[in-house]
């Protein structure tokens, strides 16, 4: 494939959701694309291993649309973005990039760019309209469609179970605070893998419960939008790893010999302030500390001491027995890593603080999106070693950016390029050193609604025209393209 003829799809897509051919991409001819490389590499060579996964990541609720079709129930995004003042201009996932009439644009869309797999999640109430009870055929069959066109195109399909759109007739009984929910999440995950596991081998049970736990049930930002005390809220964290684990032996019951399952998890990314044995050492010991009510408890089958001290009477509820389903063995773990979170050694009894970010630190176009590229080198390095993960992807990695259509048509996203190149070079700085990350998924393919910011901040490699639905790649696409190529940085 040449530059003349990447992306060149427009005569190919449906007239209701037209790609813009990009002139960026088309103006100037490369002679032939350089061949993919075959081997690990050293640092000077940057390659990446072959057969290292290139992809994406979408959600249900920040991309299908159709909110009210084929029997899908309400979600409480549906009710938390239709109430007044909870998002940026009011805007809702109620057509958002409408994917679900226009997935087979964007998977041939995927196929041009190059990408190897997709990540994407299946909307609960879609499956489930009531949150249990009845299974919706209709909202079955739209996922083994789409997953069916994935496969035809050659991408590897990647499923999350849940990315944060609870059934709203759930939160109407508790939702997470209720202990019930996870049982509920388990029997919705064992039905649906196995429904979907002749055509889906990874799973992921969970997306980020670091945010929809403290977010949504702590600082009421995010759907429900509740603020809960420190018990209530440390019970529903219980609760989401209790749902974790539940959902990991339903899966492997309904799952067949070639399921595998894992999570997606926003860990703190931790990493040394400066790159000194005793500030290594004190990141090594944060990495577990400061994510201690998620992954390492999950990872661990425990909850640590100073986890518990400094709760106190606030601390959750909880027996052996649901530790030992929580910390269910998983086959790999996904890292979503946008930020890095500085550590630097300390004489004090947990050996480590944590350094403060000063108001003059870089970030990307949203303000909590501040950049340390050494997040993807050290969190999956320490990762592996504190937890001895074998298997690991990075499931969630991108930036928004002020993206603007210029005169001539390109979107030239030139910083969400230097993010990527400058996390991307950490990432393959580990990989070259051993550690077990098997891929990548950018966040994200298409512009999207963005939860709380609505419409307002574009994180894709593709602009959308939200009154439009017409497609049009930026520059960061181009560039995401010569890496897959290459299996290299460019």
């Amino acid at each position: 494939m040449n530059r003349r003829n990447f992306l060149k799809m427009g005569s190919t897509l449906a007239a209701s959701a037209p790609l813009a051919t990009s002139p960026l991409l088309t103006t100037a001819a490369l002679a032939a694309d350089p061949p993919r490389s075959s081997h690990a590499g050293n640092g000077k060579e940057r390659s990446f291993p072959a057969g290292f996964l290139w992809g994406s990541a979408t959600a249900s609720y920040q991309v299908e649309g159709a909110v009210h079709e084929d029997g899908r129930g309400p979600s409480i995004w549906d009710t938390f973005s239709h109430t007044a003042g909870k998002t940026f201009n009011g805007d809702t996932g109620d057509v958002a990039d409408d994917y679900f009439h226009l997935y087979k644009q964007d998977i041939a869309l995927m196929k041009q760019i190059g990408l190897k797999t997709c990540r994407f999640s299946i909307a609960w109430s879609r499956i489930f309209p009531q949150g249990t009870g009845t299974p919706n055929p209709k909202g079955l069959d739209f996922y083994q469609h789409m997953v069916d066109e994935l496969r035809n195109a050659g991408i590897e399909p990647y499923c999350t179970l849940y990315h944060w759109d609870l059934p709203q007739v759930l939160e109407d009984k508790g939702g997470w605070q209720n202990r019930d929910t996870a049982k509920a999440f388990a029997d919705y995950c064992g039905y649906t893998v196995g429904k979907l596991s002749d055509r889906i081998t990874h799973f992921m049970t969970v997306n980020e419960m670091h945010t929809f736990v403290n977010v949504g049930y702590g600082e009421g930002r995010h759907a429900p939008g509740l603020r809960l005390d420190r018990a209530k809220l440390a019970q529903v964290n219980h609760h989401a790893v209790l749902g974790h684990g539940m959902a990991v032996q339903a899966i492997r019951a309904h799952g067949n010999s070639k399921t595998r399952v894992g999570l997606a998890e926003n860990l703190s990314a931790v990493t040394p302030v400066i790159e000194t044995p005793e500030n290594i050492r004190a990141a090594e010991i944060a990495i577990r500390e400061e994510n201690a009510s998620f992954l390492t408890v999950v990872m661990e089958g425990k909850y640590t001491d100073a986890f518990l001290q400094r709760m106190g009477a606030n601390a959750p509820k909880f027996t052996a027995e649901e530790l030992k389903i929580i910390s269910s063995p998983v086959d790999f773990v996904g890292l979503n890593i946008y930020t890095a979170s500085q550590a630097i050694a300390a004489d004090n009894p947990r050996g480590y603080s944590m350094v403060k970010k000063p108001s003059s630190y870089p970030h990307m176009a949203s303000p909590w999106l501040s950049i340390g590229p050494e997040a993807l080198y050290w969190a999956p390095k320490l990762a592996a070693k504190v937890w001895g993960i074998k298997e690991m992807y990075i499931t969630e990695n991108g930036c928004s950016s002020d993206d603007q259509v210029a005169a001539d048509g390109h979107i030239y996203d030139s910083d969400r390029i230097m993010y990527l190149r400058s996390y991307l070079t950490q990432l393959q700085r580990g990989v070259s050193e051993g550690v077990p990350v098997k891929g990548y998924f950018l966040w994200s393919l298409l512009d999207n609604f963005e939860w709380a910011d609505g419409y307002e901040k574009r994180f894709g490699i593709v602009y959308v025209d939200f009154k439009t639905q017409k497609r049009t790649p930026k520059l960061s696409a181009e560039f995401y393209h010569n890496m897959i190529v290459r299996n290299a940085l460019v």
